[in-house]
């Protein structure tokens, strides 16, 4: 009966254990089992196959330079008639016109050059993190032998017409993992760049907090470099952020086991504030000496800087609470919203004001890895790159989905994409775009 077959490839197919429906042949197949050697039908090589193919599926269609939109009728002619003849007002152009230029992005490659030819391409990119005036990004790549090494990549060369970065390296590496790095203002905007170790492989080699000089990383003799400026010992390290508030100044915090670690690297001083879980994401207020923490509990709560440690968790100022491990928290400029992303692919949007939930950003897909989130609010946008290796691009102001970016390799647990999102990559004449490093390529999709 055709109306019985149209309505089992609409209805959600019943799962049976021990067996696997093949949608293509529309009858279930059963599943050897998966602890022989090679075993072309077990339930994770279907779901691999599955997705890649839906990845290559996206690939050919981007190659085809489709540019579909997310919505009817949204292009630029339609808009514009729309603003000139009153029907759109200037908030709600500016935000339709961001949302049709992410949905016209085309990826191209970057050449990546370096004065030491032995750098560049040999090793897969890890992070990426920008500094705020996106002149430079500051990356860690795993080492083929184990442990990781840092970087730092001048985007200058982000032109229209070629596409090509300089590399710097230098011969500081680590055999321990890095799980965090930010940027540190501390003798200028910038000046160094902070990143917390895990406790090495060796059990005799404890955890650390490093600040490095960026003035490492350049093109000239190495001889006239100067040193690591200070590294703390720590123990597990999982998050770490830079204050940039007068009144903490010249102060890092990192999130340990069950603790907050707040350092002032020029005294020395500590403020060690105990939680009941670890703490896997951070950051502080700018307008306020206010220090907010994620947990992997699920609980997201702020700590004044300016008080002495306390016992008991009386100096929590505010509590929000997720169903699972925060990963990534980011405040808006107001710094009256809070955007939190945790383990179950869940991205919200908090009101601080009332402590709740005003926003929910659906389709990142997450279950045990620890992903950032990236927020740009002139262009309204929140992006997030998904443990499916998909980048997915939100409207910031009415949550809604407006594109999802296959990733160009294979998806794999060490091939998730590390973007970086700005108007001005370069510098403040610099050409906007969305930044992806993946496995060992550097990628800019145009935005204009």
């Amino acid at each position: 009966d055709p109306s019985s077959s149209s309505l089992t490839q609409n209805s959600v197919v019943p799962e049976l254990p021990g067996f696997y429906y093949d949608s293509e042949k529309n009858r279930y197949f059963r599943l050897l089992p998966g602890h022989n050697n090679y075993n072309p039908l077990t339930k994770e090589s279907i779901q691999y196959k599955a997705m890649e193919c839906k990845r290559l599926r996206l690939i050919e269609e981007e190659e085809k330079q489709k540019k579909k939109t997310a919505r009817p009728g949204l292009n630029s002619s339609v808009l514009l008639q729309k603003r000139q003849l009153g029907l759109l007002s200037s908030t709600s152009y500016c935000r339709l016109v961001h949302e049709l230029k992410v949905n016209c992005m085309q990826r191209r490659k970057i050449e990546i050059h370096s004065p030491d030819s032995s750098v560049a391409g040999t090793n897969n990119f890890k992070i990426i993190v920008a500094d705020v005036a996106c002149e430079r990004i500051f990356t860690v790549n795993d080492v083929e032998h184990g442990g990781c090494k840092y970087g730092i990549i001048n985007l200058s060369g982000l032109g229209k017409e070629s596409l090509t970065v300089e590399m710097y390296d230098n011969l500081y590496f680590t055999n321990r993992k890095v799980n965090s790095v930010c940027w540190a203002s501390l003798t200028h905007p910038d000046s160094h760049v902070l990143y917390p170790f895990l406790n090495s492989v060796l059990a005799e080699t404890p955890g650390c907090a490093s600040l490095l000089p960026a003035s490492l990383f350049s093109s000239t003799n190495p001889g006239d470099r100067p040193g690591m400026l200070c590294s703390f010992k720590i123990s597990t390290a999982w998050s770490c952020a830079w204050c940039l508030n007068p009144q903490a100044d010249n102060c890092f915090s990192t999130g340990l086991t069950r603790r907050v670690l707040v350092t002032n690297v020029v005294t020395g001083h500590r403020q060690t504030f105990g939680t009941s879980s670890d703490v896997l994401a951070q950051q502080f207020a700018t307008q306020t000496p206010m220090l907010y923490n994620g947990c992997r509990s699920g609980e997201i709560f702020s700590i004044d800087v300016r008080q002495r440690n306390r016992k008991g968790q009386s100096w929590k100022a505010i509590r929000l609470f997720h169903d699972s491990a925060v990963t990534s928290i980011r405040l808006l400029e107001a710094e009256h919203y809070l955007i939190a992303a945790d383990m179950a692919g869940k991205i919200k949007l908090w009101d601080l004001r009332t402590a709740k939930c005003v926003k929910q950003y659906k389709g990142h897909h997450n279950e045990y890895a620890v992903l950032p989130v990236h927020v740009n609010e002139k262009e309204g946008l929140l992006t997030a790159v998904g443990q499916d290796c998909y980048t997915r691009i939100w409207s910031l102001q009415d949550a809604h989905l407006l594109r999802t970016i296959p990733s160009p390799h294979p998806s794999s647990k060490d091939a998730i994409p590390s973007v970086v999102f700005s108007s001005r990559l370069g510098g403040s004449r610099g050409v906007p775009g969305l930044l992806m490093a993946v496995k060992q390529d550097l990628y800019h999709f145009s935005y204009n």
